[in-house]
């Protein structure tokens, strides 16, 4: 495995540390007047979703993490865990809830996703930024709403955004499943 020390620390690096797989989040370069120069980071669990702040020094190394990421379809909640389906080998695995977390609000049956695996453990799932989904339900128009204004609008997956008076129900939509809004209409 590689080493990573502080000078190699950015923005979306994966390190492992105490066995547990992280993501940089968020990083500063710190020189200060007097002493050596150190980078405070916030890191997040892949494996828990918890962040973390961390301070690391010149001289400190990091490892990089075995992790190894595949193409899985998203096939039913069970009410416990989630299955999910190797697409080559049709082999099933079982997430939790707090495994999946907040993208688990745009899945729906068949989608394609991003399964992350530490040492050959299941530890979280990733979607794609751009889903297309249709709308379930939606307020009607109605005369003088303006042009500007936002309704709420559920969507297949069970999620609701905000979208502009125009969408009716039954169009199919382009969310952002990061920051959980309406993109456009769908061609």
């Amino acid at each position: 495995m590689a080493t990573i020390s502080m000078g190699d620390i950015k923005k979306g690096l994966r390190v492992e540390m105490d066995g547990n797989p992280y993501r940089v989040v968020e990083f500063q370069h710190v020189k200060p007047g007097k002493g050596a120069a150190f980078v405070r980071m916030k890191i997040k669990n892949l494996a828990t979703g918890k962040v973390i702040e961390k301070t690391v020094h010149a001289g400190d190394k990091f490892e990089t993490p075995a992790l190894e990421q595949k193409t899985m379809q998203y096939l039913y909640d069970d009410g416990d865990f989630l299955q999910f389906m190797d697409t080559t080998s049709y082999e099933q695995i079982g997430l939790t809830h707090d495994q999946v977390g907040d993208v688990f609000d745009y899945m729906i049956d068949g989608m394609e996703a991003q399964i992350l695996f530490h040492n050959g453990k299941a530890i979280s799932v990733e979607i794609a930024q751009t889903v297309v989904l249709k709308v379930v339900e939606t307020p009607p128009n109605y005369k003088g709403d303006s042009q500007g204004g936002k309704k709420p609008a559920t969507l297949e997956s069970g999620a609701v955004v905000q979208v502009p008076f125009f969408v009716l129900d039954g169009d199919l939509i382009k969310v952002d499943t990061v920051e959980g809004k309406y993109l456009e209409k769908a061609k």
